[in-house]
């Protein structure tokens, strides 16, 4: 730590003035000393982005597209410090960028610090898209025992390729969506059909909810006369209250538009939402629109 600890008395603070399309729609610092010094009095960890800017194709898609999103751009500004360094420049972020051992001319790597400018989580190259960063923010915010705010762990959730299906009969999908969506840990919900029946159609994070767990609280609810599950999901369940059954995809449909997310008349005036927060704005819309807010970053709560 003695190159950072020299760096921490060389540098001043700078305002940048410019937003390079590499570094997306973050308000950044820029300054290595300033970001470890609002570590230590905030407790939120430094969320470091060395990057090339100018830069190639992917670092502007990076910026573009991953570093715009308004999920992502929310919780760097609220729940972390944010530090950009250039890899490709001289003076100090050159100094930075050989104090912590990076590549010039690389491309795009986040790096997660305390307030010592210690790594939370070890050094990882190619993390390029949005699900992947998001996992690393929530990942980093634990490790630092700091709050995971609901919207970022719900962008998380809904790229995650661990989510699990369940489908539920009840007797009326537009009622079975807001009440399930409701369930911590269900993702998305969609209205359905299924062996006759109005069905919906939950994926859940198995790492939040158990399977036992999502079936005996849509019991508790109502919303589950019976549920269809695949092949080892199905084995798993063992909630003996309830009719458990193979999916039979060979009469499934999907209802019409019409039908989805009903309490908010179908998500048409949520342009830009995703189907996880529309999910969850369907289910908490009605009763609870400071819950509804809390799956949406916060530029976007205007919203509701």
């Amino acid at each position: 730590m003695s190159i950072l600890n020299s760096l921490r008395r060389r540098q001043t603070t700078s305002a940048g003035t410019s937003q390079p399309i590499e570094v997306g729609a973050v308000a950044w610092g820029r300054e290595l000393n300033d970001a470890l010094a609002a570590s230590a009095k905030s407790g939120k960890p430094v969320f470091a982005l060395f990057q090339e800017v100018p830069g190639c194709a992917g670092c502007k898609q990076f910026g573009a597209e991953v570093l715009s999103d308004r999920a992502i751009v929310d919780a760097i500004e609220e729940a972390f410090e944010p530090l950009l360094i250039h890899n490709n420049t001289g003076g100090r972020d050159a100094e930075v960028l050989a104090a912590f051992g990076e590549p010039a001319w690389n491309y795009q790597v986040v790096r997660f610090l305390d307030a010592e400018g210690a790594d939370l989580l070890p050094r990882r190259d190619k993390v390029w898209e949005t699900g992947p960063l998001a996992a690393r923010m929530v990942a980093a915010l634990e490790i630092a025992e700091q709050p995971v705010p609901d919207y970022l762990r719900l962008l998380e959730q809904e790229h995650s390729d661990r989510l699990q299906t369940l489908h539920f009969v009840q007797s009326c999908f537009w009622v079975g969506e807001m009440e399930l969506g409701q369930i911590d840990g269900v993702v998305t919900t969609q209205a359905a059909f299924m062996g006759g029946h109005e069905i919906t159609t939950v994926r859940f994070d198995p790492l939040a909810v158990s399977p036992d767990a999502v079936v005996a609280e849509a019991v508790r609810r109502g919303q589950a006369s019976r549920v269809y599950a695949d092949g080892d999901l199905l084995k798993e369940l063992e909630y003996a209250g309830i009719d458990a059954s193979p999916a039979d995809y060979s009469s499934h449909r999907v209802a019409p538009g019409r039908d989805q997310k009903r309490q908010i008349g179908g998500g048409s005036s949520y342009k830009g939402l995703t189907e996880a927060q529309l999910t969850k704005i369907n289910a908490f819309g009605r009763t609870s629109a400071k819950r509804a807010k809390q799956f949406l970053a916060p530029s976007l709560r205007s919203m509701l």
